[in-house]
């Protein structure tokens, strides 16, 4: 009797025994990942920028040109990019300045309509609005004052990423046949071919994460274009494709590309409906990009479906916040295809698959 008991007991605890060590390594997984996200946020930017320009460098290789070389090419038309998308911004800023005056008119004539309104209307005296105003401006600066030292860390951060992830990148695509080998001892001899073929397809499926964010870019634009050709405002698809291109940068992006259309739609119409209806094309677009856009286009390309698209977004938010949500994105791509290779992972590959 004893010996059934403990031969049923051993049996129920090799039962569970895999799922409880999935359920582990998940837990732990993403303690580490928590824990180390100052190290592995700026070596995950680092790897994807190595994977995009991995066929360039290997390309200008193949051409006679040295490895330090290309790779430097490679890294300064990248930077290039980049400089092009800050050009986009501060000339944003640039118009912005230029019709602030008329801003600053436009907004003094509406508050004091609104003055006029409140006395009239519901009979505030303009000293009990004063008040108010100084209330809310009071509380503001403080809201500003206790979120400045956030604030300067994470400007700091982001600097510090902006020198450290290019070196990382020019280190990997220079050392990697060194890391290929490293990687190819961790594993079984048999599975060398395996693994090359995986790698292959690490990087194929990058650039298909970036194919899939230029479609998202495309078609955010011509949507953004669309609202506000219908409302009116003038240049409508430049505004519409720079606040497109400018959402790269997370929450800071679609601020600045939107604030020119707004400023043109209010000095053109001269009525405070019009800049809401930009406000409001902007919102919707967002969500839809976010929500619907993002998800298809990008998890098309990466051969997953949406809801592991979006479950990927969220938890990558949870655990690294704005870096996570688009770094996770390729990295459901890249377990998709070990689960694909890997008979014991067919589960997951069920899972994730479009």
């Amino acid at each position: 009797m004893r010996y059934r008991i403990t031969k049923s007991f051993q049996i129920n605890q090799e039962g569970k025994d895999p799922y409880l060590r999935i359920l582990t390594y998940i837990l732990f997984g993403s303690l580490i990942l928590y824990l180390g996200r100052g190290v592995f946020i700026p070596l995950s930017f680092a790897a994807l920028i190595s994977f995009i320009l991995y066929p360039i460098c290997s390309w200008l290789e193949r051409k006679k040109i040295g490895r330090l070389t290309s790779i430097f090419m490679g890294l300064l038309l990248l930077s290039g990019l980049a400089s092009l998308i800050v050009l986009l911004m501060a000339k944003q800023i640039s118009l912005f300045q230029k019709e602030w005056p008329v801003i600053q008119m436009k907004m003094q004539e509406l508050i004091t309509g609104l003055t006029h309104s409140f006395v009239n209307y519901y009979s505030i005296s303009k000293e009990q609005q004063e008040q108010w105003v100084a209330e809310i401006a009071g509380r503001a600066i403080n809201i500003i004052v206790e979120g400045a030292p956030t604030a300067l860390s994470a400007s700091i951060y982001m600097a510090v990423l902006l020198i450290i992830v290019p070196i990382f990148s020019a280190l990997i695509l220079y050392y990697r046949n060194q890391l290929n080998e490293f990687i190819y001892y961790l594993f079984p001899q048999e599975r060398k071919e395996d693994l090359r073929n995986l790698l292959s397809l690490t990087i194929d499926a990058y650039y298909n994460f970036i194919k899939g964010m230029a479609i998202v870019y495309l078609i955010v634009g011509a949507l953004n274009s669309i609202g506000l050709l219908i409302i009116g405002v003038p240049h409508a698809v430049f505004f519409g494709f720079i606040a497109s291109v400018l959402t790269f940068i997370p929450y800071l992006g679609i601020m600045v590309g939107s604030l020119l259309p707004i400023t043109m739609a209010w000095i053109t119409f001269n009525s405070i409906w019009y800049p809401l209806g930009v406000i409001l094309v902007f919102t919707i677009v967002q969500y839809l990009e976010a929500n619907l856009i993002f998800p298809i286009a990008v998890s098309n390309r990466l051969n997953i479906n949406t809801l592991a698209t979006l479950i990927a977004i969220i938890v990558g938010g949870i655990i690294w916040g704005v870096s996570g949500m688009i770094l996770f994105v390729p990295f459901i791509g890249i377990v998709k295809l070990i689960a694909d290779r890997h008979p014991k992972m067919k589960m997951w590959s069920l899972l994730l698959g479009s």
